[in-house]
């Protein structure tokens, strides 16, 4: 018979080869595309180290670089060394003769077969598996790190008493070693039976031994090994059971143990871990005793003994134990859990404070001067004025606001204002000409800040601009308007070379700007512009003659972008926002430090909790990590994005967060110290949004601090749907500056509802001081309404002013003609014991494209408004003096309070004489006409604003104070005195440009 190492050979059969010029041709078309393919991978490579080398985060790139390269060839070699060798150790252990038998005959061809490519074939089989453990090894780069730098939190788990950075950080290296371990195993013991079968060491029908004797202790060793790897299993999962989730009490993020869990599998784990043990041994020593006999019936009483005792015992004593008495079993695991959440998520100093829900001041009156004091209301909704913005404020078509504008606080005058702020940024689909160049070179940037009161609109229902025009001016000073990173610039753009770009038009024409920043990369460098038209796929870019000396590229400009590639160990908030700090405007994004291995937390997923009805309409408001499950969340770091320069800067903001500790021992240098951030930043840091909602959305269950409470599932809360809008999602949290009852004065705040679950009453009202730098940022309070007594929730407020029959009337008149009404936000004050709510209402009317503040609505202890201004509103809820409009004409306006003055009321004729002979330009239409019309009603509403001003320091009449907007203006129907989009605004303001 032939020898195991091979065969003979057979006789060589010549085959024509192709000619050398054939032979040339091919060797040169694969060698180009081996360097075609190795170009490519090395122009990606090269981009990435460029871009992070000009953002100065060149160590984050090297770090995260030789941490994967390092676990790519440590993993990957042990893995192919493990396969490797057991191949060679199976072949070298062959028996030197095969039996006499059809099934070795038959192998006989295939030994022959590979015998020539023996070693080309392990080569072959131990780097492919090396090259997957590799790749598969270095996507733990996180894992190690943390693993490798972790730090104590100095807090302990309740039932085995480690550390919590042993779940956080060691127990996930630890499990993932186990899987290597098991991988490496499994595919080890593969390869050695088959390579024993392929040489006759293992046999299925040939006579006599089934295995030889190598054979079996070679194997018996592998098994032996898998089994020992089980024993490990078995004793860290006692040490899971601490982060373990279940479904419990009807919800099913419930984390750690529970009765059954201390009680049954706990010990059926450590009883597990020992029967593998002894079973492991008697698999090594097989070695000695050359008879599977004893190790098969260890193994197969291991299985037993896990499907009795690691199933069915706990079964049992869930069923018979627990299930009795399920209150007084669970009650103390309940607890753990319960102080474990809150700590996990922030929320364990939580204010709860009993709340009455109605008011005792029999005299309403004297509480309308209280509103004032208690809360800056915000009739101006962010979420609805974005396209008056975009209608008043765009200048130019390649010029776009965000879908959502962001809340703010600026101090005007010395005192702080809440404002509504948004960037004109640029809009590439509005380029009337589509090409390479307009797209990358010429339109570059967006330009200024446009900002409005929060609590005020106009006479005519638009925003009260304290920032606006272009170049914009206003009450932000002077600062660098040139806007080359935010939220909607999604491309790339080159700059800085010999085309120039167009940096804003005003009545003299366009002006251009060439950048004159340091960010992005150079271009000079042919072997940068080579790399960037492969890594793009934009050829242009290697030979554009636009491309010159000082060129440089931009690109990852949106701040979230920015800040998740310098440091992608964080989770990022899905809202930046904007914000003008000194003489730069600065993206501010809020960015998280999370863990999936807090012991007895409960865990949430990102995604899901943090979607409302906003980001069920914009997708840029969601969390980034959509299905990331977490137990531990803390607002870490505070970061900037220069909206010019592009540099990133990160600040510690939790300076005892042991999870951010440990990333800056990974990637030390990258953030810098709280005490860093100037106190200009300090004052628009705010509470963020996202990290709020998942604090809200723990609270609806974890507000109670009591087992008994908490099992009974009769304090469990929901967040309300959003009773503006028929989206069926949650109502999102508003900023509002206001005082709760315990704080002496006003502060800027995250507010938001609660309901009982499964009902439509209010069940408590949650709010956040967002004031940062201030020693009660951070705090939350908690107003617990009674359950013996029900208070209207948001839903039941927002269905009380639609079925109320005369506000009813005045929606419908507002809705006349192809006229459209939107609720603006639905804010809740708490006042005097009692709530306050107030919801703007807006209009879009006739031929406009834009929301016009037209009416408010105010409820307070029964008594409703429905009025043109929020002062108005609140003088009838309150019944405070001042003047009551008359009903609404049939246009759904208001016609305005009569005044004791003739020059009053003469200006308003005036007024409504330049309004008639504008909207007559209009439909010719005749813009010169049209134009004087407008200058004519500024005029007339200035002099009827200074005669009633007179007339009421005079003492001889006019309204009361109107927050919303007391400018006397003519009748008109909603939308009067604005142009269609595209043509002049009619809008009054001072020096504004002309739309579009």
């Amino acid at each position: 018979m032939p020898d195991r190492g091979g065969g003979p050979t057979g006789p060589r059969i010549r085959v024509g080869r192709p000619s050398r010029r054939v032979r040339t041709l091919l060797m040169t078309l694969g060698v180009l595309a081996v360097l075609g393919m190795a170009f490519t991978m090395f122009a990606g490579f090269w981009t990435d180290w460029l871009w992070y080398r000009s953002v100065n985060y060149s160590s984050v790139f090297t770090t995260t670089l030789w941490t994967k390269v390092g676990l790519f060839f440590v993993f990957g070699l042990l893995m192919a060394l493990a396969v490797g060798l057991n191949i060679w150790l199976a072949h070298r252990l062959r028996p030197p003769l095969s039996a006499m038998s059809m099934e070795q005959q038959s192998l006989d061809r295939y030994r022959m077969g590979i015998a020539p490519y023996k070693k080309w074939l392990l080569f072959g089989i131990t780097a492919l598996v090396g090259l997957i453990a590799g790749a598969s090894a270095s996507g733990q780069w996180r894992t190690w790190l943390m693993w490798v730098n972790g730090v104590s939190f100095g807090q302990k788990d309740p039932q085995f008493h480690l550390d919590v950075s042993f779940y956080a950080f060691d127990l996930p290296w630890y499990r993932f070693l186990l899987g290597f371990g098991f991988a490496a195993t499994i595919l080890s013991l593969i390869a050695a039976a088959l390579t024993h079968y392929l040489y006759g060491g293992l046999r299925v029908t040939s006579p006599g031994a089934r295995a030889t004797a190598a054979a079996t202790g070679h194997l018996s060793v592998l098994l032996g090994v898998f089994v020992a790897l089980k024993a490990v299993a078995y004793w860290l999962d006692r040490y899971g059971l601490a982060v373990k989730s279940s479904d419990f009490k009807a919800t099913d993020n419930w984390t750690g143990l529970r009765y059954v869990d201390a009680n049954a599998y706990l010990p059926a784990k450590t009883i597990l871990f020992c029967i593998a043990v002894i079973c492991a041994l008697l698999f090594f020593a097989t070695l000695w005793r050359r008879t599977w006999q004893l190790p098969v019936i260890g193994f197969g009483l291991m299985v037993l003994s896990a499907i009795l005792i690691g199933g069915l015992y706990p079964a049992i004593v869930q069923k018979f134990q627990v299930q009795p008495n399920e209150q007084a079993k669970e009650a103390p695991y309940v607890e753990k859990n319960l102080k474990a959440t809150r700590e996990a998520y922030g929320i364990d100093g939580t204010q709860v404070t009993e709340y009455s829900g109605t008011s005792n001041t029999e005299d309403k009156t004297r509480l309308r001067d209280d509103v004032d004091a208690t809360a800056s209301i915000r009739i101006m909704d962010p979420n609805i004025a974005s396209p008056t913005f975009q209608q008043l404020q765009q200048m130019r078509k390649y010029y776009a606001f965000p879908d959502n504008l962001d809340v703010d606080r600026y101090s005007v005058n010395g005192e702080d204002q809440d404002t509504v702020i948004g960037l004109r940024e640029l809009n590439l689909a509005g380029v009337d000409k589509q090409n390479w160049i307009n797209n990358h070179f010429r339109y570059t940037h967006g330009y200024g800040v446009v900002a409005a009161k929060g609590t005020t609109a106009d006479s005519e229902g638009r925003p009260s601009f304290t920032e606006s025009n272009l170049p914009s001016q206003g009450v932000l000073g002077q600062y660098q308007q040139r806007i080359y990173y935010g939220e909607k610039t999604t491309t790339y753009s080159i700059v800085g070379g010999p085309q120039k770009e167009i940096d804003y038009s005003d009545d003299s024409g366009e002006k251009t700007t060439s950048y004159t920043g340091k960010s992005g990369v150079n271009l000079s460098n042919p072997v940068n512009r080579a790399a960037y038209a492969v890594a793009f796929g934009e050829p242009q870019i290697l030979y554009s003659g636009a491309i010159g000396e000082g060129s440089r590229i931009l690109y990852n400009r949106t701040p979230k972008e920015r800040v998740e590639a310098v440091a992608p160990w964080l989770t990022i908030d899905g809202d930046a926002y904007p914000a003008v700090v000194g003489d730069r405007i600065q993206w501010i994004v809020d960015a998280y430090t999370t863990t999936n291995g807090y012991p007895y937390a409960s865990r949430t997923t990102l995604g899901d909790t943090t979607a409302d009805s906003l980001t069920a309409t914009n997708d840029n408001r969601a969390v980034v990590a959509q299905q990331n499950q977490v137990n531990y969340i803390r607002n870490s770091v505070k970061a900037t994005v220069d909206a010019y320069t592009g540099e990133v800067k990160l600040y510690q903001w939790d300076t005892e967060d042991p999870v951010l500790k440990t990333w800056m021992k990974a990637f030390p240098g990258t953030v810098e110290k709280k005490s860093a951030i100037s106190t200009d930043l300090m004052a628009h840091l705010r509470y963020p949004q996202d990290l709020f909602k998942v604090q809200r959305e723990l609270l609806t269950r974890y507000h109670v601090k009591d087992a008994t409470t908490f099992l009974s599932g009769s304090e469990v809360w929901q967040v309300p749907d959003d009773p503006t809008n028929k989206s069926g999602d949650a109502v999102p949290p508003y900023y509002l500056s206001m005082r709760m009852p315990d704080q002496a004065a006003q502060a800027f705040s995250l507010t938001t509802t609660f309901t009982p679950n499964g009902r439509d009453n209010l069940s408590a009202f949650m709010a956040v001081d967002s004031e940062a730098g201030t020693p009660d940022y951070g705090k939350i309070r908690v107003l617990k309404l009674p359950t013996s007594t029900t208070v209207d929730g948001p839903k039941q407020v927002q269905s009380q002013f639609n079925s109320e029959q005369d506000i009813a009337e005045s929606i419908r008149l507002l809705r006349g003609g192809d006229s459209e009404v939107e609720y603006g936000n639905l804010l809740t004050v708490p006042l005097d014991g009692g709530l306050l709510y107030v919801e703007p209402v807006y209009v879009r009317g006739g031929g406009l494209k834009y929301p016009l503040l037209r009416k408010v609505l105010v409820t307070y202890g029964g008594v409703t408004a429905f009025e043109d201004t929020l002062d108005e509103a609140l003088n009838k809820v309150f019944g405070a003096e001042g003047t009551t409009p008359t009903p609404p004409d049939e246009g759904g306006t208001t016609t305005p309070p009569a005044s004791g003055d003739a020059t009053v009321q003469e200006a308003l004729k005036d007024a409504q004489e330049a309004f008639t002979a504008g909207q007559e330009a209009l439909k010719k239409p005749d813009w010169d006409a049209y134009a004087k019309a407008q200058k004519d009603l500024e005029a007339a509403l200035q002099r009827a604003a200074k005669a009633q001003a007179e007339a009421d320091k005079a003492g001889t009449g006019g309204s009361g104070g109107n927050k919303a907007g007391s400018s006397p203006s003519p009748s008109a129907s909603p939308g009067a005195g604005s142009a269609p989009s595209g043509k002049p605004s009619s809008s009054p303001t001072p020096g504004a440009s002309p739309s579009g």
